[in-house]
Formats: C-alpha cells, structure tokens, sequence
C-alpha cells in the first residue's frame, strides 16, 4: 500500500502543533488527515464502521480530555488495527514505557518520537508499517493441524530444514546457516510452525519432530561441504529432546554417519530453557561443548535471565530476539537495550547474534556497536538448502 493511500488521524492538544505535524504529513505524501483536538474526539475515529477506517494514528501524549494513555488502553480494548505513533515532550525512558504500555495493550505501537517531531523521524515509522504488510497477509491463513496430522508428515518424510544465512557483519562473510523446520505439506504447501508445533507441543512429542530436523540438517551440512561449501549449521532443540538419556549416543552415530566433526553443529535452546539449575542439564551441555558442539542461546532479552547462571552456562553465542534489533536505530531506548546485550556478550567472551534485521538501517546500526553476527530478511529468508549455493554466489558478487 502506497502513503497517499492511508488514512492518518492527528490527535494533538495546541493548534499549531497540530497543524505543524499536518503539514509535515503532507509534504511526507499523504492523502487523507483527520485533526483531532482531544482524546474523547479522537477516540471517536476508532470506532467501527468509521469510513475509511484510521491506518495510523499520531497521538500527543499530553492530550486534553481524556489523556493519551487512557486513549491508547481504549484503542487496544476495542481490538482496532490502526498502527500508532506517539509523539511527546518526554523522556525516551517515559517514551519507551509508553510503547511498552502500549504492546501490553495490543496496540500497534509503530513507535515514540521525542518533541519536536521531524519528517524524518515519522517517515522511519510510517515505513515500518507498510514493510511487513506482505508478510502479515502470507501469514493470515495459516492452518492449524492435529497431532495425528503432523505425525503422518513426519512419517511420510514432508518435514524439512530450511536455512537462513548468519553474516559476519564486520566482513560480510556467510559463517553458518540457522535451521527452520519447513512442512511440504500436500494440500497446504509450505507450513511455518504455527501450523504443526502446537499439537507436537501439547502432545510432548516435540521430539519427534526434533531428531527428523538433526538428521536431515546434518546431512545437508555434509552435501554442501561437499559441493566446497564448508558451512556450520545451527539447529533449534527442546530441552526435553536434549534431556534424553541416549541424546549424547544417538548425535554421535549421527555425525559418524554423515561425516560431520561437532565443531561444524551449534545447537540454540530459548532462554527460558538454558536457565536452568538442574545439574544433569548443566551436565548435558558440558559434554555438548567438551565435544566440540556450539551452543547458542535463542530470543535472548525475552526471559527473566539470572545473570551469575547465565556467566556459568558454557554456550558460545547469543541471539538477541528481534524485538531488541528490528527498528532499534530509530527508537533510542531500544538502542540503549541492544547496547547492553552486545556489551554482556562481549564480556563474557561469547559471539552475539542479532536476529530479525530487516533493513541496511538495521544493518548498519548494528555494524556500528559492533554486533558479531546478523540474521534477518535483509539478508535472505529461510531457505531450501537446494537453493542456498546460487544464493551464496549471488551474495558473494554482491560483497
């Protein structure tokens, strides 16, 4: 969808600032302003059957009437679509809170801008709304399948890895490839695991579908080391597929039957997984790495991490979830977040990697604090790994 298309609503308290951001809406391209001096006013445009429907609202935070965080919870409790921009003569502390408020709610928070607002600073926002539109809409019908479903797939073999490159941002250099489990399904086409982890979840079978994903991962790793491509692999694990007694037997047959050293196999467990006490966990991953194998803890920034265990687990990278990389040079306080991550990874002597970059905004935000690696649709979606070889050279002509 183009700007000129989007309905925009202004809801700004003093007149000339209301008619300032107006403007700069206009020379941004719009079409289509509603003004709005107050909340009561503005909570009117929400409503259903409002034709056309508000696209993005722009919110002053210091609202008369009914103030902008009242309109904000009212906004998410009516369920309405409308990304939504808040603009204040704040803090960017307070201004991150208010977004964070705001996600709590179930609003689209595009984002908060510190007074005075640039065209700058509103394009940055208003691009992240119409980026994603086509993704959102791939993603609208996925099905949602029964365990017995996914159970015959996984018999007939339609599971399979897809991988998405991890760059070296200082270099550029492609340093491994992260595993999705991909189902070619026969009716469906293409399944994410919204469609299949649920009921693998909810039956505790999640392993079934795990030992599938190791097996074909690894001999992927051994078909493109021998077309010259030497590449690691990462693949994702439930802790209970890693809490199986005969885990360490079974990966080393596995890697003996491929021909593929450990050193080449990282595996990424979520946070809330990794932080455990429990020794035989603990036990587990030190053999992991005493062997050779990376570890890598996934959606870091999401748990509730004990930093002294943290310190103690011996993983070898960590992923920094996307809600701390999509978008964080533009929004100071998620910037100074990120910061902290990479700061942690570097003192402890771990690679990060920052997941989810989705521009060369991103990118080059991320070069500059000096992130280890990067993943995200700017570089490549997940892919067959059929495919990555001709999406290799292409990168390397690129670089």
């Amino acid at each position: 969808m183009d700007i000129a298309q989007l309905h925009f609503l202004v809801a700004e308290g003093d007149q000339v600032q209301r008619h300032a951001l107006a403007d700069i809406l206009v020379h941004l391209g719009v079409g289509r302003i509603t003004q709005a001096p107050d909340g009561h006013t503005a909570l009117r445009y929400f409503a259903a059957g409002i034709m056309p429907p508000v696209d993005i609202a722009v919110i002053d935070l210091a609202l008369p009437g009914m103030d902008a965080l009242e309109l904000i919870r009212r906004v998410g409790e009516a369920r309405c679509k409308a990304g939504v921009i808040v603009v204040g003569a704040q803090t960017n502390a307070v201004l991150f809170s208010v977004e964070t408020m705001a996600d709590a709610y179930g609003v689209r928070v595009l984002g908060a801008i510190g007074k005075p607002v640039t065209a700058g600073r509103l394009q940055s926002l208003i691009a992240s709304y119409l980026q994603p539109a086509d993704a959102r809409a791939a993603g609208a019908q996925t099905p949602s399948l029964s365990f017995t479903q996914v159970g015959q797939g996984l018999q007939a073999r339609e599971f399979d890895p897809f991988f998405q490159p991890k760059i070296e941002l200082e270099t550029g250099q492609v340093k491994g490839l992260e595993m999705f489990a991909r189902w070619r399904h026969p009716l469906y086409g293409v399944l994410g695991p919204a469609s299949f982890m649920p009921a693998l979840e909810q039956a505790k079978r999640v392993d079934f579908l795990d030992w599938t994903m190791i097996e074909k991962s690894v001999a992927a790793c051994r078909a493109l080391h021998e077309q010259g491509i030497p590449i690691s692999v990462s693949v994702n694990v439930d802790q209970s597929t890693l809490a199986h007694p005969q885990f360490m037997e079974q990966i080393g047959a596995c890697l003996e039957r491929h021909q593929i050293m450990a050193d080449y196999i990282t595996f990424e467990m979520t946070e809330s997984a990794v932080l455990s006490t429990d020794p035989h966990f603990l036990e587990r991953l030190l053999r992991l790495r005493m062997k050779g194998f990376g570890l890598a803890i996934d959606d870091y920034g999401t748990g509730r991490s004990n930093l002294q265990l943290l310190a103690r687990i011996p993983f070898s990278e960590l992923k920094i979830d996307r809600s701390f990389v999509d978008g964080a040079f533009k929004r100071p306080a998620i910037g100074v977040v990120l910061r902290s991550f990479l700061g942690l990874a570097r003192s402890l002597d771990r690679r990060s990697v920052a997941v989810g970059v989705e521009t060369k905004q991103d990118w080059d935000f991320l070069q500059g604090l000096g992130c280890t690696y990067a993943q995200g649709y700017y570089i490549a979606k997940p892919m067959a790994v059929e495919d990555f070889r001709a999406w290799l050279a292409d990168w390397q002509h690129f670089f």
